[in-house]
């Protein structure tokens, strides 16, 4: 078990997949919030049962699974839809994150969560030690999303409009990685910040 837990955070396309496999290679267990999420509203849980309760039976495919292009589009179109299917979800994840942290082996755990600056912050998520943010700048994000996605720049710019900004991520950090260099220049970056997790770690066991 654990009693260190660092939330990870970052904007799409920042390489927070690389960073989390990174980390994992120095033997840090890692939670992650979108797991969780779908993990909610699978079939059968409670999560699935309280949306149906909430959208009705029409938000469900044929095979009783949650259809999430058409919840998807009904949560954008209506704010109030988005902020109850939310409420629904986010409690069960934030408390499928810590239980998974806290039931990790080793000195500390990551819960790898890209909605954090979104969904609150540290005040939903007071049980967090420190946060890490991964930052880039957002001309750097926006390419590297239209790479990764194939997509052009006015789509970029509006996954970008709908999440938080980079300062909005930014003050809520404790710990900065940035991630515009090569993938190399994150290992010594990684490598540090892991010494001084570890170092923080031992000092909460005592």
């Amino acid at each position: 078990m654990t009693a260190f837990i660092l939330g990870l955070t970052g904007g799409v396309a920042s390489g927070k997949s690389t960073v989390e496999a990174r980390f994992r290679a120095l033997g840090v267990a890692i939670a992650d919030a979108d797991a969780a999420a779908r993990a909610a509203v699978a079939p059968d849980t409670s999560g699935l049962a309280e949306v149906v309760r909430t959208f009705g039976t029409g938000v469900l495919t044929a095979d009783g699974h949650l259809d999430r292009a058409a919840m998807r589009q009904r949560v954008f179109a209506d704010p109030q839809a988005r902020q109850r299917l939310e409420a629904i979800i986010h409690p069960r994840v934030r408390a499928a994150l810590r239980a998974e942290c806290v039931a990790a082996q080793g000195p500390y755990a990551i819960a790898s969560i890209p909605l954090l600056a979104e969904a609150g912050g540290r005040q939903a998520y007071p049980w967090l030690q420190r946060i890490l943010v991964i930052d880039i700048a957002e001309d750097t994000q926006l390419r590297r999303l239209q790479q990764r996605d194939g997509i052009d720049a006015a789509l970029a710019r509006s996954m970008l409009a709908a999440q938080a900004t980079r300062a909005q991520r930014l003050v809520i950090s404790d710990d900065v990685l940035s991630n515009e260099a090569p993938p190399e220049a994150l290992d010594p970056q990684i490598a540090a910040l892991d010494r001084l997790y570890r170092k923080l770690a031992s000092e909460v066991r005592r």
